[in-house]
């Protein structure tokens, strides 16, 4: 799905001595590159700051746990997510909200989240599903009218960008109280392991969560809060160093790989392509189809695997679906669009090393399958 050993040789030179400067100092925790990307991080995006963590959910569990909720407190976010999201709800004891999405985006549904408040709403954790922004400008509006914490889950869609109403331009994971993202390697900004950050404008929720990500400590052995321990290794920040500056290249050449894959699928009545809202940068994480309820999605991916072509379902069980789940849920609880799209997804491969020749073999094989 994704080609990172390509990708890496690409710039092989300057990561092997990313990672040999690192070696050489021997600080491999919070060493200087951390905060060095720490801060070219918050530069790129526009985020007042950023607080580098170990991986994508430990960062949304340490935004959740800077707002001091109180166990059974509710949280809203969407069931076409990964489970992560959901997750880390329920493992701090509050209680996860699940809310249907836009036919179109897959993002949360605005309209949804809005019949889901209650007097126990504490906050909305949208997700920016495949590299594409929720619609924040009216959930924002939405959660400013109810008082409520708006968190950011950006692993698939740094990068991107949303266009509000009056113009203003921004990136992804600036817009909330707080924001989420992963750098796990297969993401548009990898690494080479596990790794995460977390993104604030507020310098209150900057002090908390550094906090919470460090043992509840601002001054060593004098612990304030329950904490975790949760650090970007300096290796990885090196590596992640090296790639920021390529991170722009790398979503426009997925962009690139989108448009290709469009125009090949445009006159298939028995797929539908990718929505962009056009107040979004898509970066494309994932390009993901709809198959037509007809189609076979199994036999379609034995076909691909038998011509060397991988592909994925994200999801093939949404979140309010899933056995974990279940003491959260309302009996008979239906999110159609949700349901729907967990039957009839499938991801085609797409990436940076991707050529016109790869593109169109996959392309004719998906064609040739779904239009028989």
């Amino acid at each position: 799905m994704v080609d990172i050993k390509g990708q890496y040789l690409h710039i092989k030179t300057a990561v092997d001595a990313a990672i040999q400067e690192v070696i050489d100092s021997t600080a491999f925790i919070k060493g200087r590159a951390v905060q060095d990307f720490a801060g070219e991080l918050a530069s790129y995006t526009g985020a007042a700051h950023v607080v580098p963590c170990a991986n994508g959910t430990d960062a949304l569990q340490i935004a959740l746990m800077a707002l001091d909720l109180q166990p059974g407190d509710e949280i809203i976010t969407p069931s076409f997510t990964y489970f992560a999201t959901a997750e880390v709800i329920a493992l701090l004891g509050l209680k996860p909200v699940f809310v249907d999405v836009d036919p179109d985006t897959f993002n949360i549904s605005i309209a949804a989240t809005e019949k889901a408040i209650t007097a126990r709403t504490r906050a909305i954790v949208p997700v920016h599903l495949f590299g594409q922004s929720a619609d924040m400008e009216p959930l924002l509006q939405l959660a400013q009218r109810h008082n409520l914490a708006v968190i950011e889950d950006n692993a698939q869609a740094l990068g991107g960008s949303y266009t509000f109403s009056d113009g203003r331009r921004v990136h992804t994971g600036t817009m909330g109280h707080m924001a989420s993202t992963s750098f796990f390697p297969s993401k548009n900004l990898g690494c080479y392991g596990d790794g995460g950050a977390l993104f604030t404008n507020d310098e209150a929720f900057y002090t908390v969560m550094n906090m919470i990500a460090n043992h509840g400590q601002q001054k060593k052995y004098h612990h304030e809060r329950i904490g975790c321990n949760s650090r970007l290794d300096t290796l990885q920040a090196a590596i992640l160093r090296v790639k920021l500056p390529l991170l722009d290249q790398y979503c426009t050449a997925r962009i690139a790989v989108a448009e290709q894959y469009n125009t090949a699928f445009a006159q298939n009545a028995n797929i539908k392509t990718p929505y962009k809202d056009p107040k979004c940068t898509h970066v494309y994480h994932q390009y993901t189809l709809q198959l037509a309820d007809h189609i076979d999605r199994a036999q379609l991916q034995t076909r691909l695997k038998e011509a060397g072509i991988p592909s994925m379902i994200y999801y093939p069980v949404p979140c309010h679906m899933q056995d974990a789940m279940k003491p959260f849920v309302p009996a008979g609880l239906q999110l159609p669009v949700s349901e729907q799209l967990s039957s009839t997804v499938l991801s085609l491969p797409i990436h940076t090393e991707m050529d016109e020749e790869m593109i169109q073999y996959i392309s004719a094989l998906v064609n040739q399958y779904t239009q028989s």
